[in-house]
């Protein structure tokens, strides 16, 4: 283990915790109606056709077929990405691969994956799915309608990824119910609280995840989008009345399929301790993947991502 010593931030990344003390950080009191809601939103997003259009992409693989996809999301919100198929054998596996904050501009055409069907969208105001006036800088894109519970863009970029299963299953209908889903960082938070209220999607790979633990992510010291929503804070005191109900812990306790999560001693952008809340509030069927640091270059990140990319194979085959 080697936690970076030397680092041009002006707080500690490691917020001062021992492992055995990040590992030991709970979940935040839960507000009523949690379930409700994220329930009835699911609901709703299943009656929405998604009308998945395909065409060939200028990008190119020789492993892969590639081609452009548009879909249609809530609120007619059309949704940029990609679609990968394989050249060689059967599509017998689904997965939706989330972005970190920064979007995405291709897929990623290196996942150790085999006879999967694989969808890459580009959450709401983000990259292929930009819409003025939605911010793409994460600080304010994290703010977006953050004073209204049910008009919260994060609940949008939720039902994206409702969407995004419900296109490969428009698609490839026997995909339903062997469908995956990975997503690093904003992708890790969002996916937390898309995966537990979609029996579609059979396991999941979140890293550094997001959104974990609201009240110390009010309060630890952060750059990126938690600086913002700090920022916010400072002006708007009830805030948390809106993110309570958007907890990726909170909703990782709901979490009844295999998950490998993989959480950092040491980052800047994303707390350590709101990472292990949503790693530790999965109650079963949960392999945590410790790294060093996260959101930071750092010596022995690369024999750690290895040995991490054998696990996502290992989660993600085809059985």
């Amino acid at each position: 283990m080697s936690i970076p010593t030397t680092h041009p931030f002006a707080f500690d990344p490691t917020c001062g915790m021992t492992l055995e003390e990040l590992l030991a950080v709970k979940p935040p009191e839960e507000p009523d109606g949690f379930d409700t809601f994220w329930q009835e939103r699911y609901r709703k997003t299943l009656t929405v056709d998604p009308q998945p259009a395909l065409s060939r992409s200028e990008l190119s693989h020789p492993d892969w077929h590639v081609f452009d996809l548009v879909y249609l999301s809530t609120d007619a919100f059309k949704i940029g990405g990609w679609l990968l198929l394989p050249r060689e054998g059967q599509v017998r596996r689904g997965l939706i691969v989330g972005h970190g904050y920064g979007g995405r501009d291709r897929p990623d055409f290196d996942l150790p994956v085999t006879e999967t069907a694989l969808i890459f969208p580009c959450c709401r105001g983000l990259s292929l799915s930009a819409h003025p006036p939605i911010s793409e800088n994460p600080s304010w894109h994290v703010l977006h309608d953050i004073d209204s519970r049910d008009k919260y863009i994060i609940g949008g970029c939720v039902e994206d990824i409702w969407l995004a299963v419900s296109t490969l299953v428009a698609l490839y209908p026997w995909l339903s119910g062997h469908i995956g889903y990975s997503g690093i960082s904003f992708g890790g938070g969002v996916g937390a609280m898309a995966i537990p209220y979609d029996p579609r999607i059979d396991c999941g790979h979140l890293a550094l995840p997001s959104f974990g633990h609201q009240p110390l992510r009010l309060k630890l010291p952060s750059v990126g989008s938690a600086e913002g929503v700090q920022e916010y804070r400072a002006k708007h005191r009830d805030v948390l009345s809106t993110l309570s109900f958007y907890d990726a812990a909170t909703a990782a306790r709901r979490i009844k399929v295999p998950m490998l999560t993989a959480v950092a001693r040491f980052d800047p952008a994303v707390a350590p301790p709101c990472q292990f809340a949503v790693a530790n509030a999965i109650p079963k069927f949960n392999e945590i993947f410790i790294l060093d640091a996260g959101h930071f270059d750092y010596p022995g990140s690369a024999a750690q991502e290895a040995a991490l990319r054998d696990k996502i194979g290992q989660l993600f085959r085809v059985s």
